[in-house]
């Protein structure tokens, strides 16, 4: 089985996406499997992190935006891909060094996730995004 979600975005964070994916493994009826989720972009990324506590997700963008800077910080004066403004490089840096893919293992019609975990996608970019995340479950 495969779905689509759509995951509207207002700039850079993590935009919790798990009860989406669990309704959809949910309706599939498959008590057994393994869900894949994808994301179609490559200025972002996906990831598995803390659903409880929101500092969590602050400090991982704050990592993030001190670990790439944008293109017109002098520590980025190597960046030669700027036509898209000075955060669509970094965004692409940012999505190298995480994920555009998950894999959930599934058990008794439902996500196997830890008590603390969460499907998040980590946009990268500044300006307001329509994301796409396909959902495969095998």
């Amino acid at each position: 089985m495969q779905t689509s979600l759509q995951i509207p975005t207002s700039g850079p964070g993590l935009y919790d996406f798990t009860r989406e994916a669990q309704d959809f493994v949910r309706s599939a009826g498959i008590e057994e499997g393994l869900l894949t989720c994808f994301v179609r972009h490559t200025s972002c990324s996906l990831t598995i992190q803390e659903n409880a506590d929101p500092d969590v997700r602050a400090d991982l963008q704050a990592f993030f935006a001190a670990l790439v800077p944008p293109s017109d910080d002098p520590k980025m004066s190597f960046i030669r891909h700027t036509a898209e403004g000075p955060d669509d490089m970094p965004a692409h840096i940012k999505a190298a060094l995480t994920q555009t893919s998950l894999s959930v293992p599934v058990g008794e019609g439902q996500m196997l996730l830890g008590t603390w975990q969460g499907l998040y996608l980590f946009e990268h970019r500044d300006a307001s995004q329509q994301r796409q995340i396909i959902l495969h479950l095998s």
